[in-house]
């Protein structure tokens, strides 16, 4: 395994020196790491709290300006982050899941209580048709989780049909006779989840058997989707490695996904505050945040001790930060600041570092839970911190990552010392060098001097938070919000100033 300080290297996160030193960002412009993956801003929704009712589906018939159903708000705002990929419907909530309750005409669909989170109703008006439809309205790619608890091989094959076949059956005129004539292309698709956990508790050779078994019945009319291994969190990598320990299950599979929750205090049972938090939890987040790093590369570590196909890949398919929810707000609500932002950009350098391996990651989770784009209550929507970090980071999508390297400052908070910046760097196809910093340190601004590498125009754009936990709020939506600044390269340097608490994104060309 490699030690922690070598994976910080490994991801440009090298730090010592003092606060107030200017800190030179160099960037290797002669070779790459590999494509930033479009997938690794992939989304997360599922079946909990307000997320699916009232954040994306209000109804046709709802008095909030709708099509079909789906909020036009959200919509328009979620369009704008380029989403490359949408898993659905879970999450814990898959292995509770039926496809049957959620198709056909509304008025006769199947009722239930969502009983993984909280007992809520569900009325299962957003189900296959409408998903598919939100996705391709966002020019989205599909990823299901099929459910494996308490389904069963033969309910997950119907699906399938029902979903990608373009030709006479029963299950395809089903759905034609449900409004959809041409079949859906499904990307991607998990058999099972958290199946160490909340998706039945299994012993891990168990699962790799089940795992085989449905890998090899499922079938998918037009081009199969990628599947995906119910993998481990960052505590429990040896169930991966042992679920990988099956003869065949590498030759059924495309990867295996990873779960990593960043608690500010890492303790579940006190996860800490969303909002007025003292400083030694900012830096307890950012130390939580940073294992990132660590599972990643111990995970790769059990994959390359496999003769696994080079494409295998590992799908980080749920993270994100995790908080203690409000009082008498609905599941898994929580408020997002500029601490989730922080955390949003040091996690995507990361991915970024690791391009060559990371195959797709998705955020937990898109409106209204956890680490949410955008939060709504009844007709009103605001952008969260974090939306922004992803409007921001768009440029990277496809882009083909670049080693960064540098000798940073570090902060200190009680007993914590932890590094001040974060950086990475690609080229995108029209020859541009998008480069993002992000400045964690809670009380001053760093320094930096960044290489032209021959480009003769900047673009900066900076997202800053006033306080710790400076946030958007429905009476205050625009509190946080990138501003464009202005930045000119002199004798073939760029010299910017990062605020603290803050995220840049730097845009290098000739036009």
């Amino acid at each position: 395994m490699r030690t922690m300080q070598s994976a910080l290297m490994a991801t440009a996160l090298l730090f010592c020196g003092t606060a107030n030193s200017e800190t030179t960002i160099t960037i290797d412009d002669q070779g790459t790491i590999g494509t930033i993956a479009p997938e690794i801003y992939g989304q997360f929704l599922e079946h909990v709290g307000t997320q699916v009712y009232d954040g994306i589906w209000v109804g046709e018939h709802s008095e909030i300006q709708n099509t079909d159903g789906i909020r036009d708000d959200v919509l328009d705002a979620l369009t704008k982050l380029d989403i490359p990929v949408i898993r659905w419907p879970g999450g814990c909530y898959a292995d509770l899941y039926h496809w049957r309750d959620g198709v056909g005409p509304q008025s006769d669909r199947t009722a239930r209580v969502n009983m993984a989170w909280g007992g809520t109703p569900e009325p299962n008006s957003f189900g296959t048709h409408e998903f598919f439809e939100l996705a391709e309205r966002l020019g989205a790619k599909t990823y299901l989780n099929v459910n494996l608890a308490s389904g069963t091989v033969q309910e997950a094959s119907d699906w399938l049909e029902y979903i990608t076949f373009d030709g006479d059956s029963a299950l395809a005129n089903e759905r034609r006779a449900n409004g959809r004539d041409a079949a859906w292309r499904l990307d991607y698709l998990s058999i099972g989840n958290e199946t160490w956990g909340c998706g039945g508790h299994m012993r891990p050779s168990h699962y790799a058997d089940l795992y085989a078994q449905w890998a090899t019945i499922l079938k998918t009319g037009g081009e199969p989707p990628k599947k995906i291994i119910s993998g481990s969190h960052e505590g429990n990598l040896d169930y991966s490695d042992q679920v990988l320990d099956h003869p065949d299950i590498s030759n059924l599979s495309d990867g295996i996904s990873l779960h990593y929750y960043t608690l500010p205090t890492g303790d579940w049972a006190k996860k800490g505050s969303a909002l007025e938090f003292p400083k030694l939890e900012w830096a307890s987040t950012l130390e939580n945040t940073l294992k990132m790093e660590t599972a990643i590369t111990e995970f790769l570590d059990i994959i390359d001790a496999r003769d696994l196909d080079p494409e295998f890949g590992l799908y980080v398919d749920e993270w994100g930060m995790w908080v203690d929810g409000e009082v008498g707000a609905p599941a898994l609500y929580q408020q997002n600041t500029i601490r989730d932002a922080i955390v949003a950009s040091w996690n995507l350098n990361i991915f970024h570092a690791h391009a060559d391996r990371i195959a797709m990651t998705n955020i937990a989770q898109m409106v209204n839970v956890l680490q949410a784009m955008i939060l709504t209550d009844g007709p009103d929507m605001v952008l969260t911190p974090t939306y922004h970090v992803y409007e921001m980071y768009r440029p990277f999508q496809g882009a083909q990552a670049l080693a960064v390297s540098f000798t940073g400052p570090t902060f200190n908070v009680g007993d914590l010392t932890l590094p001040a910046l974060s950086a990475s760097a690609a080229r995108n196809e029209i020859d541009e060098i998008i480069i993002a910093l992000t400045n964690a340190d809670p009380g001053k601004s760093h320094k930096v001097e960044i290489p032209a590498l021959g480009y003769s125009k900047s673009e900066v754009r900076v997202l800053a938070g006033d306080k710790l936990d400076s946030h958007n709020s429905f009476s205050a939506p625009d509190v946080v919000h990138p501003t464009t600044i202005d930045s000119e390269i002199s004798s073939g340097q760029l010299k910017l100033e990062l605020p603290p608490r803050s995220i840049s994104v730097i845009i290098l060309s000739d036009k």
